[in-house]
């Protein structure tokens, strides 16, 4: 039986911790209205963290609450099974019944009401997410694959969910398809007041879709926050690779600089070797100590591209040594002649691309505001 919880503000509140039969360790928020993208590599642990939260693997020690009730917590024995969760799950491949048509089919997650209830309530849903009488009278083989992800969406939502589980649910489908039902997840959400948690390899996928992102590796929640936060700020190098930050770098934190708040970094080659590279005035969070080995990473927006003759104090000389025009935009990469072997890898738009081939030189100006420092560990 579900019971009241002083996490009732959150949503949804997650902690795990268990080696086995899986390793699965972190903890979990999100808001109601809110949407949490699951991010991580195969292995990650994603699915498995889903399927904690439907209720279909029982930790061998957490705890789950949605807003004031408890489904889960180990520690006082509490564990209700996934029929008892009101859970709306989406899957990858839709798992429709083949034999029934679209109007049956979400009508089949309503078999508590009476039938003329039961099949008003599916065509509202259906209706819902934009499928004609025409379309919900046909059956799964006759839908497209955005059709039949969208009768798949309205049987989770039928079911009038406390918590709307979605896993892969687009990466079946085709992208014309897929920007259909990225709109129509957008539209759905202006007027659901319940969590929404995503897992998704696609990254770019997740930061248009999600508030809040959660970086998993090898079973573990790495860190978690708003896609910004963590494109800007990632914790460690690990969680820089994972989330795509591909303007990654060594250096040596030298300490504080003259003005409160700021320190100095001096940039290291690829070896991440002291051979006297240029030193930046970066943000100081009083965190690091002086010598320390350090990873630092800039996002693309601290970037920019310029004219070498507008090149100033503090700026970088570099030859383009690939460039690839692809429509509106230009995925190039830069290599910088005053640090041996570091690259800068840029996507442009805009006036930055004009002139731009390979062999030219371009000057490169950073934003110290945006250069984020973690140590460098070894062990």
């Amino acid at each position: 039986m579900s019971e009241p919880d002083d996490d009732a503000d959150a949503a949804l509140v997650v902690e795990v911790e268990q080696t086995s039969p899986m390793p699965l360790r972190g903890s979990l928020g999100c808001g109601a209205g809110e949407l949490l993208a699951l991010v991580g590599p195969s292995g990650a642990g994603k699915t498995s963290m889903l399927r904690m939260l439907a209720g279909l693997l029982r930790p061998a020690q957490g705890r789950v609450a949605v807003g004031g009730a408890v489904w889960c917590d180990t520690a006082r024995g509490v564990f209700l099974p996934p029929q008892r969760r009101h859970v709306g799950l989406v899957f990858q491949h839709y798992a429709l019944m083949p034999h029934l048509d679209a109007l049956a089919n979400v009508a089949l997650s309503l078999l508590h009401l009476p039938v003329a209830e039961r099949l008003m309530q599916a065509r509202h849903w259906l209706d819902h997410v934009g499928l004609s009488a025409e379309q919900q009278a046909r059956r799964p083989a006759a839908l497209s694959g955005g059709q039949q992800q969208r009768v798949a969406v309205a049987r989770a939502l039928a079911r009038e969910p406390r918590l709307l589980l979605l896993d892969e649910p687009f990466s079946a489908v085709d992208r014309m398809n897929r920007q259909g039902l990225y709109r129509l997840l957008a539209d759905l959400r202006r007027e659901l007041t319940i969590p929404i948690v995503l897992v998704t390899h696609d990254l770019d996928e997740a930061r248009m879709l999600a508030d809040r992102l959660a970086v998993m590796d090898a079973g573990e929640v790495l860190q978690q926050g708003s896609p910004e936060r963590i494109h800007h700020a990632p914790r460690n190098a690990r969680v820089a690779d994972l989330v795509g930050i591909q303007n990654r770098f060594h250096g040596v934190w030298l300490g504080p600089a003259a003005n409160p708040g700021e320190g100095l970094l001096r940039w290291t080659g690829a070896s991440g070797v002291d051979a006297g590279g240029p030193v930046l005035t970066v943000r100081d969070k009083g965190r690091v100590p002086p010598g320390q080995a350090v990873t630092w990473v800039v996002p693309s927006d601290g970037i920019g591209v310029i004219d070498p003759a507008a090149m100033q104090g503090g700026d970088f000389d570099a030859e383009v040594s690939e460039a690839r025009h692809l429509g509106e935009i230009t995925l190039a990469t830069l290599n910088l002649s005053s640090v041996p072997g570091a690259r800068m890898v840029l996507t442009l738009s805009g006036a930055q691309r004009r002139g731009l081939a390979v062999g030219a030189r371009v000057g490169v100006r950073l934003d110290p505001k945006l250069v984020h420092v973690m140590p460098h560990r070894t062990g």
